[in-house]
């Protein structure tokens, strides 16, 4: 029987407007509502892989206290981070429950969506990225290199900056980023690789359809990491799983 407990959706880092993006755009999707946590001290943005782990540092004492009961008290956890962040596999050592980060629902969505000749990509934030998530998928697919990912382009902006900077600026950056990823190859899904990009799907459309024109530009999938992430943990607790 499917659980009734609403899903744990985690940003593990301290900005609370990337978490009121997150719970405003996930409302109109999601079968019962989140519970959205956001992290009480740690980074105000996830920039490295060291931010990652800091984060992770701070927020699993939270989850594992069991005054809080937030691990026993949801059905599924989600990780609303685009990396591979050491809170996946942390949280899975302490419940049976389905956890997922946002990364890795995305690339398993864009897989599911590609037809056979097309390959997937993501935009993101800082160029330390470009290594860091392109490692990731790797270890996802479990092959060094692999013609269905065709790679990473930033925008150079930082996670809080997507919200802070002028929003033309965002813009502009998103759409080049967008566009450069395009012309690696037949891109059939683009990937946002940032929490803080929830809602900006419109500006990648834009890009795609600049890009390849009206008709190829609306066929790209677009994949919203938080979205993808609810709804395969939404799946997966509705199965008993």
């Amino acid at each position: 029987m499917a659980s009734s407990l609403p899903i744990l959706i985690i940003n593990p880092n301290t900005t609370t407007a990337m978490t009121d993006g997150l719970r405003e755009m996930l409302a109109p999707f999601v079968t019962t509502p989140p519970t959205c946590f956001t992290a009480p001290t740690g980074v105000n943005s996830i920039n490295s892989s060291a931010d990652c782990h800091l984060s992770a540092t701070h927020v699993l004492p939270h989850l594992l206290d069991p005054s809080s009961d937030l691990l026993e008290s949801h059905s599924a956890i989600l990780i609303a981070c685009y990396s591979e962040h050491p809170l996946v596999p942390s949280i899975k050592e302490h419940t049976t429950k389905p956890v997922t980060g946002i990364f890795e629902a995305s690339v398993s969505a864009a897989l599911l969506l590609l037809k056979p000749e097309q390959s997937f990509g993501i935009v993101s934030t800082g160029k330390v990225w470009e290594e860091l998530l392109s490692t990731g998928v790797a270890n996802q697919l479990g092959a060094e290199t692999s013609r269905r990912f065709a790679g990473v382009e930033t925008t150079g902006l930082t996670a809080v900056e997507l919200h802070d900077a002028p929003a033309e600026e965002v813009r502009e950056k998103m759409k080049d980023a967008t566009k450069r990823l395009l012309r690696r190859g037949n891109v059939g899904a683009v990937c946002l690789g940032c929490a803080g990009m929830a809602g900006m799907e419109e500006m990648v459309r834009e890009a795609c359809v600049e890009e390849k024109g009206e008709k190829e530009g609306r066929d790209v999938r677009i994949i919203d990491g938080a979205k993808a992430g609810v709804a395969l943990l939404e799946g997966l607790v509705k199965l008993g799983m």
